[in-house]
């Protein structure tokens, strides 16, 4: 089988060239959160992935919509997939698609996050997102140095990935470190520049911001500099862009957190747990904080 014969479909209502078409083939569903840098390496990665193992893709968008997504879940169970792999945009509605998937007995696995009844799911590859904010408030901790310091924080798009990272950041900043502001940013750069603005004009003696990825942390950055504000942000993702950030100081450090290697272990995770390998049904991806000092370090983001 060709690359070409390995069909993915990018949304456009889940349709494929060759719908009804059964040549044997393994076919995946692939739920994608949203257009995000994150989001589009993850997808070039499953891609790719499904291409070396000649497994057909069906993959759908359901930019940042829990509604979008059940709704694309339904869609492809109904095409009768072999497995699904979602990366959901809110953890408070899962049961939900998981529920759906377990009634249609057709198994499905989790990106970034795991389901708190891990007996209803294939399997995940989980990103410790928690872990993830608290190396970033590691970093903040260090140089902060036991001075009182202000902290804003630009989160993402509320219900899934951005409120964990969130919440590891804020719980593991040290007292002397004080939050004045939470604001969300949509995973959007736009949007994170008018809210470092609005952060910025309430606190100009920020010190320290958290922004939930490296777009919006750029965004940011831009705003602070105009406003004559010297803010130290920290972030996550390490695609190539904000690595290079890192390295001339527009960015204090992130959180290297590759798409590329998600995204392959997820295609390979869910056909070995389906063909019954040896296989960890739960598997935790790697994160590196990332400074000037150890940039070079970082993995590969993107395919």
């Amino acid at each position: 089988m060709t690359a070409a014969a390995a069909l993915v479909t990018l949304l456009a209502g889940c349709s494929t060239a060759d719908e009804g078409e059964d040549d044997g083939a393994t076919t995946i569903g692939f739920v994608n959160g949203a257009d995000t840098v994150f989001h589009t390496c993850l997808q070039k990665a499953v891609e790719q992935a499904a291409t070396s193992r000649n497994v057909r893709l069906i993959a759908a968008n359901s930019e940042q919509n829990p509604v979008t997504e059940l709704s694309h879940i339904e869609d492809l169970l109904a095409r009768g997939v072999d497995a699904l792999i979602v990366q959901t945009v809110d953890v408070n509605t899962l049961d939900v698609d998981i529920a759906k998937a377990e009634a249609a007995g057709i198994p499905i696995f989790l990106t970034s996050v795991n389901a708190e009844n891990v007996a209803g799911i294939l399997g995940a590859v989980v990103v410790d997102l928690r872990r993830l904010g608290a190396l970033d408030a590691a970093w903040v901790e260090e140089d902060a140095a036991g001075q009182h310091v202000k902290v804003g924080v630009i989160g993402g798009a509320p219900g899934a990935a951005s409120d964990l990272m969130v919440t590891g950041f804020q719980e593991a900043l040290p007292a002397h470190a004080e939050v004045v502001s939470e604001l969300p940013g949509m995973f959007d750069p736009g949007k994170a520049a008018e809210v470092a603005g609005d952060m910025i004009d309430a606190h100009p003696d920020l010190d320290y911001a958290f922004v939930a990825n490296e777009e919006m942390a750029l965004s940011a950055r831009q705003v602070f500099d105009a406003a004559g504000a010297h803010v130290k942000i920290v972030t996550v993702n390490g695609t190539d862009t904000g690595l290079k950030a890192v390295k001339d100081g527009r960015l204090s450090a992130t959180v290297a957190n590759s798409a590329r290697t998600l995204g392959e272990l997820a295609v390979e995770n869910s056909l070995g747990l389906m063909e019954g390998g040896a296989v960890d049904k739960i598997t935790s991806a790697p994160i590196l904080l990332v400074t000037r000092e150890n940039v070079d370090e970082a993995p590969a983001y993107c395919s």
